[in-house]
């Protein structure tokens, strides 16, 4: 259920040749506070572009519109006004007051079917509704399942995240689409600032293949439909939410069968260790030796020594599924029960860097051979 004042509507326009919901929206009842960041790409898709300059311009959001099946990217300017006609176009069917944030994902270098875009916009309203599963499921491209979760404060305000993302996905901000509704009412500065380090330690710690796309983003919107939120909960809570989502983006990354995740300690400073973590999830050689459960620490080391991290190795640490397996030195362990271990659901791998008492964590699974597969048929 969305939070108070916000209202979702999903279905099929025909943007996907799949036939499957591609068409979807958010929208408040009033004008929303909101906090934003878009993938660094140089090639960033009309959509990123258009976030940006309102993101700048400190004018408020009414909500926003997500067509999946086409990136509208690298389109030229016939793709940004294609883009601004559909933002303009949903504003006037929606008769919001501020401006839609819009958001496209799918395959690169296609022109947005605007007849099919304009049909099916003037249906959106007939099925706007308080869940917010079928947005969900409609933003998604190669996900296996919708990524939906949500928080409520003590206060009473909720807060309702979603997600899309299983490939092109490796840090560099934000790798997917999330975003996150909430009736809460907080200190738009305060959010702002606070909102890229949320980010570098959630959505730019998930690393799948190493590729980022045009088109990622994430947004946070605030309606303050239910009164004014502790601003540090606030934080504590938007921060957990996005954590889960950024988790569940990496456990479904194509053709994974394992997330696998990154805890390191001991580093000089956050930034090295969130650097350490995220070279080692990304890592394509310790993916595959997840993927054939092989604690083969080397890799590890490898990349480790490659991340651009502070290295004390004669202090440096590293434990498999809990079994330590280096210590300065390699240690004697049952190599046989460690890969057992891997069998898990998530394989967790444990570094201590020995430089100083910073942590930091990142997320991504194993690298299969589905994922060639996937991949090589993507347009096919």
């Amino acid at each position: 259920m969305l939070p108070q004042g916000f209202l979702a509507a999903a279905l099929a326009a025909g943007i996907k040749p799949s036939g499957k919901p591609d068409l979807s929206a958010v929208v408040s009842d009033r004008p929303c506070q909101w906090a934003f960041a878009g993938t660094r790409s140089a090639a960033a898709a009309a959509c990123v572009e258009r976030a940006r300059v309102l993101y700048a311009s400190g004018a408020p959001l009414q909500g926003l519109l997500v067509n999946a099946g086409n990136a509208n990217a690298a389109t030229g300017e016939a793709g940004q006004q294609d883009n601004a006609q559909m933002a303009a176009r949903a504003a006037q069917v929606f008769r919001t007051q501020a401006a839609l944030l819009t958001a496209s994902t799918g395959v690169i270098g296609h022109r947005l079917p605007m007849e099919r875009v304009e049909a099916g916009l003037a249906q959106l309203p007939a099925h706007w509704q308080t869940a917010a599963l079928a947005h969900a499921e409609a933003i998604m491209t190669t996900d296996t399942y919708p990524k939906l979760f949500d928080r409520t404060l003590s206060t009473g305000q909720r807060l309702v995240g979603v997600a899309k993302g299983s490939g092109m996905i490796h840090p560099d901000m934000a790798t997917m689409f999330s975003f996150v509704y909430t009736d809460a009412a907080v200190d738009e500065e305060a959010l702002r600032s606070a909102f890229g380090g949320i980010v570098a330690r959630t959505f730019n710690a998930v690393t799948v293949d190493g590729d980022t796309s045009t088109n990622d983003m994430t947004a946070v919107l605030c309606n303050g439909a239910a009164g004014e939120a502790e601003m540090s909960e606030f934080l504590v809570a938007l921060e957990a939410l996005m954590r889960d989502l950024a988790r569940e983006i990496a456990r479904d990354g194509e053709g994974a069968t394992t997330l696998l995740t990154i805890r390191v300690s001991g580093a000089a400073s956050e930034l090295e260790a969130l650097q350490a973590a995220r070279t080692c999830a990304g890592s394509a050689l310790l993916k595959s030796a997840v993927n054939g459960r092989d604690p083969n620490w080397g890799r590890i080391i490898a990349a480790l020594g490659r991340s651009g991290a502070q290295l004390n190795m004669n202090k440096l640490t590293v434990a498999v599924q809990g079994t330590p397996v280096f210590a300065g030195l390699p240690l004697v362990y049952d190599e046989a029960a460690v890969s057992q271990s891997m069998r898990a659901p998530e394989v967790i791998v444990d570094l201590g860097l020995g430089t100083g008492t910073a942590q930091g964590e990142a997320w991504g699974c194993d690298l299969s051979a589905e994922y060639v597969r996937i991949n090589a048929d993507y347009t096919t």
